[in-house]
């Protein structure tokens, strides 16, 4: 067996060797680089230049930025909506001005940014509002008492002040220049993480309507996803050379990446007007309103007319109140530039001053009309009135078919006794739950005036009327509303 198998080791060695020395006869095989070595380095290089960029943008703006510490009285309705959306953090043991049963004094904290060397700050109205106390704390170390200068609350502006020279200042950019998709920084104290730096892209512009603001959005807010969070409010967010090109202001929820800055451009333009102790007035129309198209449910009411803006009401003792202007007007032009959106609209008359004449194209039931109105200032708070019962003694209140509405008579004791202003039409007495009328905004004391544009006296007129319909197309009722006017649609299946 052995001698057999002598010859099988000897040719396997053979075989071996041959191999081994085959391979030993090719050559090395070096790796070719995929990316050249002189194009990595200079890629190293791009990204060393970037990141010093990113850098140098902490250390030229931190300088500038303050922290906020804030102190007030908690009377117990801290946690509003408006709350919700801006820098307050999730309820939890650490956040006293969100826990109901806590009446301590509340604690918060909130940025700023220093815009001149002798110690004016800008950041937020909510920030500072309803401060007992404001104390002021320097990226050096050094702590400040402040006062607050003025805020705007339609804004959400506000200017503090520390008694100190020789500060540093932000640069302030150009926010109408910016662009979507350039880079974007935030500098602040999220969660009391004082001088935290993050970065991401300009997301948007022209961002409008984020909260409710009783229909009187101003800012147009710039959205970026750089991470910002609760304490942010009131930083600045600048662009890659230092600029400030907006103040940090609101956050859609936590680490959603979705937050909101104010244009630096509006901030300094109201900044400046606190800062030199004016009263920030603007004009109005006294108007409420809606881009047409926005309710798709009438969109077919208003055939003949493409784009515009529709009237949904106006406010009682408003400068619209006072012209011939009416609720399911649609604007289309002011002084003859194209509004087509309720944006639009409302910059355009921004623009206007107090008791200037405007004049409005307005589309009414396919026809075109010019309707000159004076603009006023507009108030603080628009009036708003609580209904009142109607008392016994009255006819009794008439149902309406299937809209869910209880009517009577106007007479003249109701009017007189409601102080209404308006003397015929029939009064709304109850509205059913989760009705057609409900769900169309209609309310107890509203007055009836019209029926698709045809005046009603009397519930016997009222109900005529409506025989004369289309619920299919949709029923528009003219609604007088404790001075104000506005209007409902009420449409079979809605």
């Amino acid at each position: 067996m052995l001698s057999k198998l002598q010859p099988m080791r000897l040719s396997t060695l053979i075989i071996c060797a041959a191999i081994s020395t085959s391979f030993a006869a090719q050559p090395e095989v070096v790796p070719t680089p995929t990316v050249p070595a002189a194009a990595a380095e200079a890629g190293k290089d791009v990204v060393h230049q970037l990141n010093n960029a990113f850098a140098k943008v902490f250390e030229i703006v931190a300088p500038s930025v303050v922290i906020i510490e804030i102190t007030k009285k908690n009377d117990g309705n801290e946690g509003s909506a408006f709350d919700e959306l801006f820098f307050q953090g999730p309820p939890d043991e650490n956040n006293p001005q969100r826990n109901p049963g806590n009446f301590q004094p509340i604690q918060s904290e909130g940025s700023g940014f220093i815009v001149r060397p002798d110690g004016y700050i800008f950041t937020n109205f909510h920030v500072v509002e309803a401060a007992d106390k404001v104390e002021v704390k320097l990226k050096d170390g050094r702590e400040f008492p402040a006062k607050i200068v003025g805020t705007d609350e339609k804004t959400d502006i506000a200017v503090i002040k520390i008694d100190a020279k020789d500060l540093p200042v932000v640069q302030l950019g150009d926010s109408d220049a910016v662009r979507v998709g350039q880079f974007a920084f935030a500098i602040g104290a999220p969660f009391k993480l004082d001088y935290t730096f993050t970065y991401g892209v300009v997301s948007g512009k022209g961002r409008s309507k984020l909260f409710a603001t009783g229909a009187y959005s101003i800012s147009d807010y710039l959205q970026t996803d750089a991470s910002i969070n609760p304490g942010n409010s009131g930083g600045p967010l600048c662009d890659i050379d230092g600029k400030v090109i907006g103040m940090n202001a609101l956050i859609n929820g936590l680490n959603r990446g979705l937050g909101f800055a104010i244009p630096i451009n509006m901030a300094k333009e109201i900044g400046n007007e606190l800062i030199a102790g004016h009263k920030i007035v603007r004009p109005w129309l006294g108007i409420r309103i809606e881009s047409l198209g926005d309710d798709p449910s009438i969109r077919e009411l208003f055939k003949g007319v493409e784009k515009g803006v529709v009237v949904r009401t106006i406010e009682s003792d408003a400068p619209a109140s006072k012209s011939d202007l009416r609720p399911f007007d649609v604007i289309t032009n002011v002084d003859g530039t194209p509004v087509s959106t309720d944006s639009q609209l409302q910059h355009e008359i921004l623009k206007k001053k107090i008791g200037q004449n405007v004049e409005l194209t307005v589309w009414r039931k396919g026809q075109t009309m010019k309707i000159p109105i004076k603009t006023g200032e507009l108030p603080t708070e628009i009036a708003r009135v609580s209904n009142q019962p109607i008392q016994p003694g009255q006819p009794k209140p008439e149902d309406v078919g299937k809209f869910g509405l209880q009517v009577q008579d106007l007479t003249r004791e109701i009017a007189e006794r409601l102080h209404l202003d308006v003397q015929q039409g029939v009064i709304v007495t109850g509205v059913d739950d989760n009705s057609l009328a409900a769900q169309q905004g209609i309310q107890r004391e509203d007055i009836i005036t019209e029926v698709d544009g045809k005046p009603v006296n009397n519930v016997a007129g009222f109900r005529e009327a409506l025989t004369k319909t289309d619920p299919k197309r949709g029923v528009l009722l003219y609604l007088d509303r404790k001075g104000g006017k506005t209007f409902a649609v009420l449409k079979a299946g809605g």
